[in-house]
């Protein structure tokens, strides 16, 4: 009896789901009772986490300082130096950058002073005319990727200086331009390291883990405590945010490299560094390549969130337009910043996928006619910028830099298609938000919030335990113990529960579409195509329709949250369909199936590791949702970060807050990794 239980997993998870559901029944819910609470036994780790961070930053390694206002030495924490040295130079390139775009006197003064500077009115740096910017932005497109992608970065620019957001724009592009690279290097380091290190790796593998799945929000609060607030504050949020899938590509695509091309390299006399730089790295172009491309893509996604600690720009200005309840204005600006992201997207994937001949023979003009091109439409720009002085005299000069605000705007035409969405939508949709609420949402809430912590602890062990054994049965029992010994184990219910609504949500519309996609070509590429799109969005972004629809509710945050979900559900649907070989297509024909048995016997199973990754994406994807929820209102682990933000003794708070919001992915992630990859080994796909 026992060895038949062992072989036949769906009568382990029946079996684990009946005793799951009787510690439910039986357990009371007494306060003590360590069968339905575990005490908070780490409820002063953010303590000491804040008490260590005053340290550092206070009181540790005083070193002299020269004052040059008091004219005198002054005993200063080495820590504190070093951080704002780091903020001083960050924030000098950044406002480089945004000078070169828009103009200005602060890279002057950092090399004179503000007294001099403003002796010298002529001391201006003057910023490029948006004409330039855009003519460049094209060119760059046609070099990349054709005639397309330098259409489609023509009209982005366009529009953006059309609709007088060029200032804003200009500011964001100015800090991704900043933090990008520098992530870029950071991780491509890192990946070089850990790739020659099995250690490193093996040490950057968690850490890796815990980073990517952690909310944006609590990179937030001890970025400020060491780094101040501003524009150079939100960049280093950012770097450390993205910094991630450019480590990870590294060391994929390194990993990549054949044998016999390290071995042919070794064999010229090569130096480990010529290898590097001369034979591995060329050789994973693509790869690195294409983690530049999620790094521009990460940093684009943290636009609006460091606009929480000071950084200027389009997200800025769109959380003051939905504080202030002037939706066609945010939307506005949601569409530049969307159009910036799926630009700069296209633009990197174009290099990524664009090849080197290393054996033309060119001349210099051929090898450098795209730079030409620049040179001349720069003096043309410059030409035009000119003559708009005396053509626009006595106003702003359009064909120069459009102020903010200043050109074409169509808010008050969103503003009467939201208020006419409101009038049509809203109260139509009342009842079902009513309904959904009250009869679906309340009740799983209230049905997680009475699992007992034994009971929870079984369910998501035992899951471990029947998928991979001892060793994820007590990694995932690890993860949640930490959960369960601070005082937020409640609050991590309420974060599950939306999570696990929206996953299953998200997994079937993803599955469903992508099943059905899979069958023809040009389907499939469209979907691809969409998932592509939609994934470029800022986060943020997912949540404006849906308040104008359902206001600010659960329903609001499960319905983004679906919309964002699932994405990655229907894009490792149609990989995983597609993956399956022809052979097998044609030996299903042949021996007389339908086509329903041929999804559900041949293809389902095949593609199954790859759906299962989906799911996991699915699920990262759901819980970095859940949290930017909380901007519009949820009472879960998203809204204490988020309050941790404007706490004085936040760090604490926010780090552990963070790792519980980690934990809950890790665990899912441990359960859902193990699976597909036994899945792969029994179908001998590895």
């Amino acid at each position: 009896m026992m060895e038949q239980l062992q072989e036949r997993k769906p009568l382990q998870f029946l079996l684990l789901l009946i005793v799951f559901v009787l510690m439910c029944l039986f357990v009371p819910a007494t306060d003590g009772s360590w069968l339905w609470r575990l005490p908070p036994l780490l409820a002063q780790l953010p303590v000491w986490i804040n008490d260590s961070a005053d340290y550092l930053m206070f009181e540790w390694w005083p070193v002299d300082v020269y004052d040059p206002d008091i004219e005198e030495y002054e005993k200063q924490p080495v820590m504190r130096q070093i951080t704002r040295g780091i903020s001083g130079f960050i924030l000098f390139l950044i406002e480089f950058v945004r000078e070169l775009m828009l103009g200005g006197v602060k890279t002057i003064v950092t090399f004179t002073s503000w007294d001099w500077a403003t002796e010298n009115q002529w001391a201006r740096w003057p910023g490029l005319p948006w004409t330039v910017v855009a003519a460049g932005g094209i060119i760059l497109g046609y070099a990349l990727s054709g005639m397309g992608l330098a259409l489609f970065t023509g009209f982005t620019f366009v529009y953006i200086a059309v609709f007088g957001q060029w200032e804003p724009s200009m500011q964001t592009l100015s800090f991704v331009l900043i933090a990008a690279p520098t992530a870029i290097i950071i991780g491509l380091v890192l990946g070089v390291w850990g790739y020659r290190s099995k250690t490193v790796e093996t040490i950057l593998n968690p850490l890796l883990n815990v980073a990517q799945i952690m909310p944006h929000f609590s990179y937030l609060i001890p970025v400020m405590v060491f780094f101040g607030i501003g524009d150079h504050a939100g960049a280093i949020a950012t770097i450390i945010f993205a910094t991630p899938p450019m480590v990870r590509l590294t060391i994929l695509g390194l990993k990549k490299v054949p044998p016999e091309v390290k071995e042919a390299g070794l064999m010229t006399g090569c130096t480990n560094w010529q290898l590097l730089r001369r034979v591995l790295i060329p050789t994973a172009r693509r790869d690195i390549l294409i983690g530049v491309n999620q790094v521009i893509m990460q940093c684009l996604a943290m636009v609006v969130i460091a606009s929480l600690i000071g950084a200027k720009g389009l997200g800025n200005d769109l959380l003051i337009a939905l504080n202030r309840l002037r939706i066609g204005l945010a939307l506005e600006i949601g569409v530049c910043i969307v159009l910036i992201a799926i630009v700069l997207d296209r633009l990197s994937l174009a290099w990524a996928n664009k090849q080197t001949d290393y054996f033309a023979d060119q001349s210099f003009k051929q090898r450098h006619k795209y730079s030409i091109w620049f040179l001349v439409v720069f003096f043309i720009g410059i030409a035009i910028a000119w003559l708009g002085s005396f053509i626009f005299k006595d106003g702003f000069n359009y064909l120069y830099l459009i102020p903010h605000n200043k050109g074409i705007t169509t808010e008050p035409f969103w503003q009467a298609g939201v208020d006419w969405m409101w009038d049509t939508f809203f109260y139509a949709l009342k009842g079902f938000n009513e309904w959904f609420i009250v009869d679906v949402l309340q009740p799983v809430k209230k049905a997680f919030l009475a699992m007992p912590v034994i009971a929870t602890f079984t369910l998501a062990m035992g899951t471990g335990f029947i998928v991979g054994g001892w060793r994820s049965a007590l990694i995932v029992g690890g993860y949640l113990l930490f959960i369960a010994l601070t005082e937020w184990w409640d609050r991590a219910l309420i974060t599950s529960y939306l999570m696990t609504m929206a996953v299953l949500i998200s997994g079937f519309i993803g599955i469903v579409m992508g099943t059905l996609c899979a069958q023809h070509k040009t389907s499939a590429r469209i979907l691809l195509t969409w998932c592509d799109t939609f994934q470029t969005f800022p986060s943020f972004i997912y949540l404006i329709p849906v308040m104008m629809l359902f206001g600010v509710t659960d329903t609001s945050v499960l319905i983004a949250i679906v919309v964002y979900a699932t994405i990655p559900a229907a894009r490792y649907t149609v990989i995983g369909l597609q993956s399956v070989p022809q052979s097998l297509h044609d030996a299903g024909s042949m021996s007389g199936v339908n086509r329903f048995q041929r999804w559900a016997s041949i293809e389902l199973p095949l593609s199954f590791p790859h759906m299962a990754l989906g799911i996991n994406q699915t699920v990262v994807f759901a819980l970095a949702m859940v949290i930017i929820g909380a901007l519009i209102g949820t009472d879960d682990l998203g809204q204490l970060i988020l309050g941790s933000l404007s706490d004085r003794q936040g760090v604490g708070n926010g780090l552990v807050l963070g790792f519980c919001v980690a934990f809950i992915g890790l665990a899912i992630d441990q359960i859902l990794r193990t699976w597909a990859n036994k899945r792969k080994e029994a179908l001998g796909l590895e």
